[in-house]
């Protein structure tokens, strides 16, 4: 009923800004605390590679003056190295990018926050949320309210109507999202994650929705999407059905820049964004009451910095960014 499904998420580390790499940075540190902790393995740094329109040695530039490993290769250095995906234009490759186990982490997550006293009530539906004082709110479920000091609110395509009136949002704007894994030609072949970007005004990206995001999914193949363009939903009356016109056009994406998969042999994949004008993410507090939301389709990959970001506003041992306050312009 959420968000992305499926196992994998894309580890993308070619952020231009300073904000987010600190951010990635820490979560790269936690995420490797937890597979630790927990003895899953959850990040697999396989390498994530940018190309398409406007990938140019400039960003390889600006992400190493952050501190992140970036390199430009030629299209015959990449399709040597990586053969199930075309490339036309020169490539950024970032070794230290990759991807997640998603359905391993959420498991983990839970585990730990049991063994460290914390209680998880699953298929358990939040119906309203009250604050009755500045240190009292009561959260009410089908069967019993719960009463607390401060509540932290991660709801996502549910966020503005759980909170209401209890706090001023930006615009959340919450889409279906219909990504597909395709089944993999060559068992041998490696594979990067990915961001493919197509050339404006070009007819030959005619049939193109947005830029396009991959990963291999061990055990189910490759997924690849269309990012944030899905129809706009209500959470609530999904048909969980892919929308036609966009699969078909997923279809002939991979066909002619996917040779290592199989474009008739897929498995179409129902998710949501929920996302921010310029999809900078809400973190922030509003008397008792902490929220995170607008994740934009790039939030999982964050998630153990967000928790702790979270957490200070909670204790509160920190103020929220200003870029991440929930009543921004």
């Amino acid at each position: 009923m959420g968000a992305s499904h499926g196992r994998s998420r894309n580890f993308n580390i070619t952020y231009a800004d300073e904000a987010y790499q600190a951010m990635l940075r820490e979560a790269a540190e936690l995420w490797h605390e937890l597979e630790d902790g927990s003895g899953v393995s959850l990040l697999d740094v396989i390498g994530i590679t940018n190309h398409g329109a406007g990938v140019a040695s400039d960003l390889a530039d600006q992400l190493g003056a952050l501190g992140v490993r970036a390199s430009m290769l030629s299209p015959a250095e990449a399709q040597e190295r990586w053969a199930g995906i075309r490339f036309d234009t020169r490539v950024l490759h970032c070794p230290d990018g990759g991807r997640i186990d998603a359905e391993e982490a959420v498991a983990a997550l839970q585990s730990e926050s049991a063994r460290h006293g914390g209680e998880v009530l699953l298929d358990t539906r939040v119906a309203s949320i009250e604050v009755r004082a500045d240190d009292r709110v009561e959260v009410a479920t089908g069967d019993e309210v719960f009463v607390a000091d401060t509540v932290v609110v991660t709801a996502g395509a549910w966020t503005a109507n759980l909170l209401g009136s209890l706090v001023t949002l930006p615009r959340l704007v919450v889409t279906q999202e219909q990504p597909a894994h395709f089944a993999v030609s060559d068992p041998t072949a490696v594979w990067p994650s990915w961001n493919h970007v197509p050339e404006p005004a070009n007819p030959r990206y005619g049939y193109w929705y947005s830029q396009t995001y991959g990963t291999l999914t061990p055990g189910e193949g490759v997924k690849a999407g269309w990012h944030a363009v899905g129809p706009v939903t209500d959470p609530d009356a999904r048909t969980f059905e892919p929308e036609p016109v966009q699969l078909a056009a997923l279809q002939r994406y991979v066909r002619e820049w996917l040779p290592g998969v199989d474009a008739d042999a897929l498995t179409p994949v129902s998710c949501t964004y929920t996302s921010t004008d310029n999809t900078d993410f809400v973190l922030d507090r509003v008397g008792p009451i902490v929220v995170g939301a607008g994740f934009s389709g790039h939030g999982f990959k964050f998630g153990p910095t967000v928790g702790r970001i979270l957490a200070d506003l909670v204790e509160g041992t920190a103020r929220p960014a200003e870029r991440f306050t929930s009543d921004r312009a």
